[in-house]
């Protein structure tokens, strides 16, 4: 049975069992064939659409497969290729640019050749100059002294004319060093050293042999009156006070001279003697000159013997005190007693101080033979005291190196403290010249002792050069005029500064 089949433009759909002409059926089968030719036509673009997708797919992963592989060969081949056609590039400029970095260092390299030749030639200077002089001065040492003596020596043989050798010693300067400290002790050098070289000839050769010794070299000379009025020029330049690092320090000089043929006729000897004459300066008083002469040599002996019994002495108690009283001469009553040392000398007198005290203070003995004088006699002030002998003061002497050494002030605390004698009983005398040594510490020193009891004395007043400008300004309580003007008190001269002195004390409170 046939079926009723509507196509699209064919006009309205007919109702279900409508009837179609029958001249139509072959038109309609065409159509039908056409629309499965369409279709299948339309299935077969799908699948070529697929295969196109497919195809391109591939073409993508191919194409991915060639950019790896481009990729790799530029890692592998071209890379390479092109980092050695840029350092051929760059070649010729690297190789320029070591040229001039070459000789730029050449250049650098000359430049520290000659700095350090020249710093060579400095050094050897600086080694050849400290190998002739003395580092803290500046002065020629002692090689370089004795070279020029040698020379002067040499030519003074030759023109028949004499040679004069200054051997010079600081008196004093070891406790000042030991007190101050070193620093100014070198300085204190250093300024000698200033005034010397000040106050020589440009033809003289001022050396510093070691520690507080200098030695002044003064060729063709005019005997030994030349060298006295050369040493005279060196001790006037030696008063005025030095002051270091806020210190006012008086230092004098001790000058031995010996002359060249008189008193040697070698470097060695023209230098012991001179220094044999500067040992004697010092035991005659210092800040003096003595001309070196042949008796000196036995009394250095005298000298060296002397120090080993004053060894003796403080080993085995050979030192004994006697006591001189203090009147009043108005009204005779005794003021005070003053000790006096002595030395027991086994199968001798015994002596006095003139005979040791100046080696005494050369060998640096008096400082203990002062602690020992000092404990002894304090000790006996009290002992008297205890048995009802009244001595209203007791006196001891002390040296300047006792003054100016360290722990003084505690030594005679401790003197006091262990004897149990009343500080207002006890005494010091201290001369002028040990005074002025250090004049800043002389006052802070009087002043603690005063402060604590102890009555302070000038000794031997008038004798230095600053008496008058100094006695109003140290904490003193009596002052003792140098016997050298009551000896001489017959004369108007020793008579008139007795009473200006006198009168001064009097004006200034003092006893």
């Amino acid at each position: 049975m046939g079926k009723l089949i509507h196509m699209p433009g064919e006009g309205p759909k007919p109702s279900e069992g409508a009837l179609v002409p029958i001249g139509r059926r072959e038109s309609d089968v065409v159509v039908a064939e056409k629309a499965i030719g369409l279709r299948e036509d339309a299935v077969d673009l799908r699948e070529e659409a697929a295969d196109l997708r497919e195809e391109a797919a591939d073409l993508r992963e191919e194409a991915a497969d060639l950019r790896e592989k481009v990729a790799t060969r530029r890692e592998t081949v071209v890379r390479p290729q092109e980092q050695a056609a840029r350092a051929a590039l760059e070649g010729s400029t690297t190789v320029e640019a070591r040229l001039r970095e070459a000789n730029e260092r050449l250049v650098v390299a000359t430049v520290n050749a000659q700095m350090l030749a020249e710093a060579a030639e400095g050094i050897t200077a600086q080694m050849s100059h400290r190998a002739e002089h003395d580092i803290l001065t500046g002065l020629p040492n002692r090689a370089v002294l004795h070279d020029r003596l040698g020379q002067s020596i040499a030519s003074a043989q030759r023109r028949g004319e004499k040679v004069a050798l200054m051997y010079l010693d600081l008196d004093n300067f070891k406790h000042i060093n030991d007190r101050l400290g070193h620093a100014v002790g070198d300085q204190l050098l250093q300024s000698t050293a200033k005034r010397l070289l000040a106050s020589v000839r440009v033809t003289d050769t001022v050396s510093r042999q070691g520690g507080d010794e200098f030695v002044v070299l003064l060729p063709e000379v005019e005997g030994e009156q030349g060298a006295a009025l050369a040493a005279e020029k060196l001790i006037d330049a030696m008063a005025e006070p030095h002051v270091v690092e806020g210190h006012t320090l008086h230092v004098t000089l001790s000058i031995g001279i010996s002359i060249f043929p008189d008193d040697g006729t070698t470097a060695e000897a023209v230098i012991r003697n001179a220094d044999t004459a500067m040992y004697h300066a010092k035991r005659t008083g210092r800040n003096n000159y003595q001309v070196f002469t042949s008796d000196m040599n036995i009394r250095a002996v005298a000298s060296h013997t002397i120090e080993l019994e004053l060894h003796r002495a403080l080993d085995e108690g050979g030192f004994v005190l006697h006591y001189q009283t203090q009147v009043e001469l108005e009204t005779g009553v005794i003021t005070g007693a003053e000790a006096l040392l002595r030395l027991k000398r086994p199968g001798r007198r015994l002596a006095r101080p003139g005979v040791f005290v100046t080696v005494a203070e050369e060998s640096g003995l008096i400082v203990p033979i002062g602690r020992w004088v000092m404990r002894e006699a304090c000790r006996q002030a009290q002992a008297w005291h205890k048995e009802g002998l009244q001595v209203p003061r007791i006196a001891v002497n002390v040296s300047g190196q006792e003054l100016h050494g360290k722990g003084f002030l505690q030594s005679v605390r401790s003197v006091l403290d262990d004897t149990g004698l009343d500080p207002r009983l006890l005494e010091l005398e201290v001369t002028e010249s040990g005074m002025m040594v250090n004049a800043d510490h002389t006052m802070t020193t009087l002043s603690a002792l005063r402060a604590i009891g102890v009555s302070i004395a000038i000794d031997d007043f008038g004798k230095g050069c600053s008496s008058l400008s100094h006695l109003g300004r140290f904490p003193v309580d009596t002052v003792k005029i140098d016997p050298s003007f009551v000896r001489e008190i017959d004369g108007e001269a020793a008579a008139t500064i007795v009473d200006a002195i006198t009168a001064m004390g009097i004006r200034l409170h003092r006893r």
